[in-house]
């Protein structure tokens, strides 16, 4: 393995702009690690290494600009490329060339990116796994990646890539993060622009990133919304520890994982406390499959019509449940998330993140499903920033970790804590 491929995304950016790499070199590295890896990971819809290379020439002569120059990026199957198919990990739209980027990839090629392929999405972001293995597995087993970000997360992991677009509706980003061991970061809704990515809860819908470290996801995502965001070790941090209302089916090795996320944090001088949700958020959960299905059902009003028949089973359940909500329902759904959001939001006045399980398991064995997003919703639906830390390895000795939740629009307050607990954990 080239010695490149350990770099952080931070120092490749900082060493090309130096001049003392070049963007060539920096593809190169990483082509070799897909092409030695991806046959049994499967983390790529779309790789052309020439297109790769091609495009690396060109950073090249054009020269040094911008913040994220010649980094390598994943890019979701979600999201519209110019340069490559757009299959949204459907059969329906097999072969599709879109005419322009998704916002966020525009964005990323705008600061110098090296964008490398197309990851796997599981079916529009939603239940259908893909063909993506967990690069984590033991020998000889299988193990899900989790979803819907599944080729992001197990490329991340694989050190195909440095940095990988993720999208979370439910526990798209924080879920496949916690399987494969790498950092999630899920921002705050709305942080980046969701133009030129599929929709399919334009509520719920964020875009974040797969990375391996918190200052890596704090690193690009700033760069994309113009705003520095360097997270920074502290030791007077308090802690808000929730179990959530679904921490009876946290398994041992989840409650061990927060057990010990806790104890380096009180080590590194944080004052830790337990922290009960509001009644406001009782329901949560219910409300966020309810949103999700009935703005589903609403998105997908073309492809129900013209191409229903090629919908997985699990995919045409959503659309029916999404039907059958009324609008009425579906506005008193969001009327309550809205005061939850208010109640939520007043704990903060006592803490500075909270830490809650980020799965309630390791990662599935096999590849029928991608997991339970069921510690996720909630804080998803709540439109915090999240961060998912690693902590180690359940019992079947695939990662487990916890999640780091802020306050809306103080992404770099949960990014800083992730940041604290991930030194502490060395």
């Amino acid at each position: 393995m080239s010695p490149l491929i350990s770099l952080s995304a931070r120092e490749i950016a900082k060493r090309v702009a130096n001049r003392e790499l070049t963007a060539q070199a920096v593809a190169s590295a990483y082509i070799e690690q897909i092409q030695s890896l991806d046959a049994d990971i499967q983390a790529w819809q779309f790789f052309d290494p020439d297109l790769a290379l091609k495009n690396a020439k060109a950073l090249d002569q054009k020269g040094v600009d911008g913040l994220l120059s010649s980094i390598p990026v994943g890019i979701k199957d979600l999201m519209d490329t110019a340069d490559m198919p757009t299959s949204y990990g459907s059969p329906i739209y097999a072969g599709h060339r879109p005419q322009t980027d998704a916002a966020c990839v525009a964005t990323c090629r705008a600061h110098g990116a090296l964008i490398m392929g197309k990851t796997v999405s599981t079916e529009f972001a939603t239940f259908k796994p893909g063909m993506t293995r967990n690069p984590r597995a033991p020998k000889h087993q299988e193990h899900s990646p989790g979803g819907s970000s599944s080729g992001s997360a197990a490329a991340v992991a694989a050190n195909m890539v440095p940095l990988a677009f993720g999208t979370q509706t439910a526990g798209s980003i924080i879920r496949p993060a916690a399987y494969c061991g790498v950092v999630g970061y899920k921002p705050t809704h709305g942080t980046l622009a969701l133009a030129g990515i599929k929709a399919l809860s334009p509520s719920l819908d964020t875009v974040g990133v797969l990375a391996r470290s918190v200052d890596d996801a704090a690193f690009f995502i700033g760069a994309l919304i113009h705003q520095t965001m360097t997270p920074i070790k502290t030791g007077q941090l308090r802690i808000g520890v929730c179990r959530t209302p679904h921490w009876g089916l946290a398994t041992a090795d989840s409650q061990r994982a927060l057990a010990q996320a806790m104890k380096a944090l009180e080590k590194s001088g944080a004052q830790l406390h337990d922290l009960t949700l509001p009644p406001s958020c009782e329901d949560l959960t219910a409300i966020q499959i309810q949103i999700m299905a009935y703005e589903a059902s609403a998105a997908f009003a073309p492809e129900r019509k013209s191409h229903a028949e090629l919908f997985s089973p699990a995919f045409s359940a959503l659309m029916t449940a999404g039907q059958a909500i009324s609008g009425i329902d579906f506005a008193k759904a969001q009327s309550q998330a809205g005061k939850a959001r208010a109640d939520v939001d007043a704990l903060f006045a006592s803490c500075d993140a909270i830490l809650a399980p980020s799965a309630g398991a390791e990662a599935p064995a096999g590849l029928d499903a991608t997991g339970d997003p069921i510690f996720n919703r909630l804080w998803t639906l709540l439109g915090l920033p999240c961060v998912h830390v690693p902590v180690g390895l359940g019992g079947c000795g695939m990662p487990v970790g916890v999640t780091l939740i802020g306050p809306r629009w103080a992404d770099l307050q949960a990014l800083s804590a992730a940041h604290t607990l991930e030194l502490a954990l060395r």
